[in-house]
């Protein structure tokens, strides 16, 4: 609860002309307790990722050249900036490049430059060197949860306000629907529900939540802005990662390894990676398509499995794992982008969708999203401007031309792994991203789940509790906690869909695609199996609101502060 006073009296002194720490503030602390708290910002931003501290960042610049002011709020659902940021990460720096141009000359978590770049195709026993298809030279090899956190710094350096612990629960709407902020979840939730809420209001709302943000799908939703962006779905995928300290003589610093083939079927659209950091440091991960048919299909199991392939476990062997995580990850790109603007605000990074496929990097894309963002706030808030500049930009901007030259590679699969690939090498060397065609998407994530009935369940092979492990072990080391006096953040719409539909259907799925089992089914004591829900594990990635077949299950935020800790991620 100190967290939640510091806030309060932060936002209540600067609006009354009191200081910011001490008694006086305090009292107005207490004098706005007696109904539900209000802090007013000019701009408030829902999320610390790189694309709402890009949106700060660059709000404040444009102050600073302006000789103006408006005051910038960035709250944060993680216990601190980082510790919910997950991403492989080969960093490209184009957008840091224009918003802090003498980065270089800083001490940054930006050190290891790109030294080698293979790609891999992976059979059961053998790894095939293809040409790679990527081109990272003048990238970096990095942990994105460290590189957030240096700009949260940068961030408060020009003034912006930045509150880890704070979960952005609710969407504020005046009389006229149009948003004037958010509610956020404060601690101290019990699970009777009596709470105490504080209100963000703002003179515009930014939405940096990541991939399948839970308020910017309802503004999506709410506000049709798909239907009057480019109007396909959304597709995703689930990344697992862990992080690594290897032996000295396997450590090959900036070393890149993506590959693509075993584990994963014909009819399985995914990949993995290993990319080696500094300090002996190691980030292995795989990233499965959550389009995929086979119900019996275990994401974590297929990434436990991977790491047992000759090529792959002679580099792990010795080492130790020191983080593991899970996230879902946009794969729509261009036909997939929404509109982005909404009455009194927009949605940036990952809640928009800027992923780029083909070159598995979005984070130059979501930091660009966020200055595009910043400057139409600037423009709206101070000159009068409105924020459709933000669209026009947008799609003015290289985010656009990047995202329509790479618009083929993902919908290509949808015809197989084989035919994927064929089509991904002509739209690559032959048409250059300028093809006469756009490809569409194939049916929804949920819609593509089988029968269970079409497929054999899958004996996945024991953990050896040196390269695989089981998924207690993993769970430990993302260092997740969840407070268990609060209400259920993992909510079903219809409680009787498991046991009606999902177990007798599809085999009870939700069992093997969440990477951190919160969901199980348990017999009760007449024998029937019955959903149980561990919420308390929850890694916050989002693949039960995307992959259930039913749609059934809803994420929505816990109480702020919950959740992976993740600090090299």
């Amino acid at each position: 609860m100190q967290r939640v006073l510091r806030v309060a009296a932060a936002a209540a002194a600067r609006l009354a002309g009191a200081p910011r720490w001490g008694p006086a503030a305090a009292a107005t602390v207490r004098w706005l307790s007696g109904g539900r708290e209000s802090m007013s910002y000019d701009v408030v931003i829902v999320g610390a990722g790189p694309a709402g501290l890009a949106a700060a960042i660059r709000l404040k610049q444009l102050c600073r050249a302006a000789d103006t002011d408006l005051s910038v709020c960035v709250l944060e659902k993680g216990s601190e900036v980082g510790a919910h940021v997950l991403s492989g990460n080969v960093f490209e720096p184009r957008a840091l490049d224009e918003l802090i141009p003498k980065w270089r000359q800083e001490d940054t978590p930006i050190r290891v430059p790109v030294s080698s770049d293979k790609f891999w195709l992976l059979t059961k026993n053998k790894a095939w060197t293809l040409p790679s298809p990527f081109d990272n030279k003048g990238n970096y090899v990095i942990s994105l949860s460290q590189l957030v956190r240096w700009m949260a710094t940068k961030a408060e350096e020009l003034g912006v306000e930045v509150y880890p612990g704070f979960a952005a629960s609710e969407i504020l709407y005046d009389e006229n629907q149009i948003v004037t902020g958010v509610a956020t979840n404060d601690v101290g939730i019990a699970k009777d529900g009596s709470k105490r809420e504080t209100f963000q209001p703002g003179r515009m709302t930014l939405l940096a939540e990541g991939c399948r943000g839970s308020l910017s799908e309802k503004i999506i939703r709410n506000h049709k802005l798909r239907e009057s962006g480019q109007g396909q779905h959304q597709t995703y995928a689930l990344g697992i990662k862990e992080v690594w300290e290897i032996k000295e003589e396997k450590h090959k610093p900036g070393s890149v390894v993506h590959t693509v083939g075993w584990p994963l079927d014909l009819n399985t659209y995914g990949g993995s990676f290993i990319y080696h950091l500094d300090n002996r440091q190691l980030s292995i991960g795989l990233v499965v398509a959550l389009n995929y048919r086979n119900p019996f299909m275990s994401p974590y199991d297929e990434f436990q499995k991977f790491k047992q392939h000759p090529a792959v476990r002679k580099i792990l062997e010795g080492g130790t794992v020191l983080q593991y995580g899970a996230r879902t990850l946009n794969e729509g790109g261009f036909q997939s982008i929404p509109n982005p603007v909404f009455p009194g605000g927009a949605i940036i990074g990952c809640s928009a969708g800027f992923l780029n496929v083909p070159k598995i990097k979005g984070t130059h894309t979501a930091m660009k999203s966020g200055m595009l963002a910043a400057e139409a706030s600037f423009k709206t808030l101070v000159e009068g401007s409105s924020m459709e500049l933000y669209w026009e930009n947008l799609k003015k901007s290289w985010i656009w031309e990047e995202l329509y030259k790479a618009r083929n590679y993902r919908p290509a699969f949808e015809y197989g792994f084989i035919p994927g690939m064929a089509l991904s090498a002509v739209e690559r060397y032959i048409f250059k991203g300028k093809a006469p065609f756009t490809l569409k998407h194939g049916r929804p994530d949920h819609e593509a789940t089988d029968m269970a009935s079409l497929h054999s369940p899958i004996q996945y092979p024991k953990p050896d509790g040196q390269i695989s492990f089981d998924v207690p072990t993993s769970l430990y080391r993302s260092s997740t906690n969840h407070e268990h006096d609060q209400p259920p953040h993992l909510r079903l719409r219809d409680p009787t869909v498991p046991e009606r539909v999902n177990l007798p259907l599809y085999a009870g799925p939700e069992s093997r695609y969440c990477p951190a089992r919160v969901y199980e089914y348990v017999s009760d004591e007449k024998g029937d199996q019955k959903l149980h829900i561990n919420a308390q594990n929850c890694l916050h990635c989002k693949a039960c609101d995307i992959k259930d077949p039913k749609q059934n299950i809803e994420w929505t935020v816990p109480e702020g502060g919950g959740g992976p800790g993740y600090t090299v991620m």
